[in-house]
């Protein structure tokens, strides 16, 4: 019998590329602790009223687990770092809802059609290597009017900052910090993948003090459109 927290799926495509930074999965789980007071809330609403299986991409160190809703019936929790892995399968262990933590790449979700009623990503689509392709995958496995919450940041700014992310995109931010992007534009992104937008709005976290290239955020819902309808 396999311990809650985590699972692995047959699909019959071969399995993704294993990833392994300790050093920046070291640092991510320490600075989103200490980013919690902070970053909470957001989870808090992006979370909200969901229901039935979700799936969430890019999970982390497993935070947002504790904010699912009890009508929530399952989450699986897809995350291809080794060593944040590992610490999801822990918080997994403490949640409220089953979470089942499954190694695997948002452009090749290791997981059926059609087999879920909402995913999420969170601040996750900055680090993709292929952002269509994932976005398209994620479409791939909501069912017809599943919908996708998602909280994530981009460009934003005046011009000096979006050059100034724009630079940094091209030369130190992805080898500093796994990969991530600060200079995507998420909205833009979930338009053209074809999904229906819901509700969104843009916020700088934190909302106060300094700006940092990675403060622009947005946090709304999209949907698959409904094929049936």
């Amino acid at each position: 019998m396999r311990p809650r927290g985590f699972r692995t799926t047959k699909t019959g495509k071969p399995a993704p590329p294993a990833v392994h930074h300790p050093v920046f999965a070291r640092f991510y789980a320490r600075i989103s602790v200490a980013s919690e007071p902070t970053i909470a809330a957001h989870r808090d609403e992006l979370l909200a009223g969901l229901s039935g299986r979700v799936i969430e991409i890019g999970a982390g160190n497993g935070l947002n687990f504790a904010h699912y809703p009890s009508t929530v019936s399952e989450v699986v929790a897809i995350e291809p770092e080794h060593g944040l892995r590992q610490l999801a399968v822990t918080a997994a262990l403490r949640s409220d809802v089953p979470v089942d933590v499954v190694p695997g790449v948002a452009e090749a979700l290791p997981v059926k059609s059609e087999a879920f009623d909402a995913a999420v990503v969170s601040l996750v689509l900055c680090s993709v290597r292929d952002v269509p392709r994932a976005l398209s995958e994620i479409r791939r496995v909501l069912r017809p009017g599943g919908e996708l919450r998602f909280f994530e940041h981009g460009k934003g700014g005046g011009s000096a900052m979006a050059l100034g992310q724009r630079v940094l995109d091209r030369t130190v931010w992805p080898l500093l910090f796994g990969g991530c992007h600060v200079s995507r534009d998420p909205i833009g992104a979930i338009r053209d993948a074809g999904y229906e937008l819901g509700p969104y709005r843009r916020q700088l976290v934190p909302e106060k003090g300094l700006r940092m290239p990675s403060s622009y955020c947005v946090l709304g819902t999209a949907r698959r459109p409904d094929l049936k309808g």
